[in-house]
């Protein structure tokens, strides 16, 4: 089972990034999956999460990204992506995909996103 996270880099404040995940050794179309980012100095913090397909393909953000992050999926490639605008440098972290599926969690490798001028 792999996750393999890309997108990551260096952007200016008020600029846009999108990361990806690929999946890839279970049922993706059935995971639960999840963006988390964490900060220097900082905890873990869900950033966004989508359920699947069969639930409805509900979305959570945080209130921090709301309005300026979308998480979608595409079951046809096994990839869940976070379309990230409107950037800050708070939003500088290590951001971190994770599919949840039949009671087991995955975890991707994570991509770099630096917010700055």
């Amino acid at each position: 089972l792999q996750l393999v996270e890309s997108g990551g880099g260096l952007v200016q404040p008020g600029g846009s990034l999108r990361l990806s995940c690929a999946a890839s050794g279970f049922t993706f179309s059935s995971a639960f999956m999840r963006w988390y980012r964490r900060a220097p100095g900082k905890e873990r913090e869900l950033v966004a999460s989508l359920t699947n397909t069969n639930t409805g393909g509900s979305t959570y953000y945080a209130d921090s990204v709301k309005g300026r992050f979308t998480i979608s999926r595409d079951n046809s490639k096994n990839t869940v992506c976070l379309q990230m605008s409107s950037l800050k440098p708070e939003d500088t972290a290590v951001y971190y995909c994770k599919a949840s599926s039949f009671g087991l969690d995955y975890w991707g490798q994570g991509t770099q996103v630096t917010v700055s001028s």
